[in-house]
């Protein structure tokens, strides 16, 4: 996945801002997470882009909007999150670019769950500015390889949980890392759905409806 051109919108979850059809790193969307000890579900609003714990400054956070499965248990920016703040961050479909000499076309995908919105696996860390002692919120989305339908676009995707997942995920059920690291898999080609959309969803400043409206590839 290029962590530059992900775009995620979910229509159907009320953002405080109205609703977003074109999301992108840095802004505040929607994540669900669980209380560890009351396991009550709650929807917040954190920033697109983890910063570690750790971090001096909040500055690398547009690199690390996404994190890769196959190094998130043990990478020191993601493992801590990975075992103890996990969350899911709801769409409906997200865009990804397919690069075809120099020019790139893009496309909307989705997938043919029934039970919408879908859930992308996530990680969240808490910040706390050095400089005025305010606390930052953020978070990343998980990818692992392409499915045979997203491979025509990109060879990365986000990890997309089936509700039946987001128990064990969220931490409501005792599982192991095991268990985890078994979740952060494609999703199945059979159920995803991919088609071209317009070009101006290149741009952030765009956010309507008709940005996820299927064309004719040029």
């Amino acid at each position: 996945m290029t962590t530059r051109t992900t775009r995620l919108f979910a229509p159907d979850v009320k953002l405080c801002n109205g609703t977003r059809y074109n999301a992108a790193p840095l802004q505040m969307l929607p994540v669900i997470r669980s209380h560890p000890e009351t396991k009550e579900r709650t929807l917040s609003l954190l920033r697109w882009g983890l910063v570690p714990v750790w971090s001096k400054d909040a500055a690398g956070a547009a690199r690390m909007i996404n994190a890769r499965a196959e190094s998130v248990p043990d990478k020191p920016s993601f493992r801590s999150a990975f075992r103890k703040r996990r969350c899911l961050i709801p769409f409906d479909n997200f865009y990804e670019w397919r690069v075809e000499g120099k020019t790139k076309h893009p496309y909307a995908i989705g997938t043919t769950s029934n039970e919408k919105p879908d859930a992308f696996a996530g990680l969240w860390e808490g910040w706390k500015d050095p400089a005025s002692d305010e606390w930052l919120h953020t978070f990343t989305i998980i990818t692992t390889t392409a499915n045979e339908v997203t491979a025509a676009v990109h060879d990365r995707m986000p990890v997309i949980l089936p509700p039946s997942a987001w128990p064990a995920w969220l931490g409501e059920e005792e599982v192991g890392a095991d268990d985890l690291v078994a979740l952060m898999r494609p999703y199945p080609a059979d159920q995803t759905r991919l088609w071209p959309v317009h070009r101006d969803v290149g741009n952030v400043r765009n956010d309507r409806p008709e940005l996820i409206a299927p064309i004719n590839p040029a």
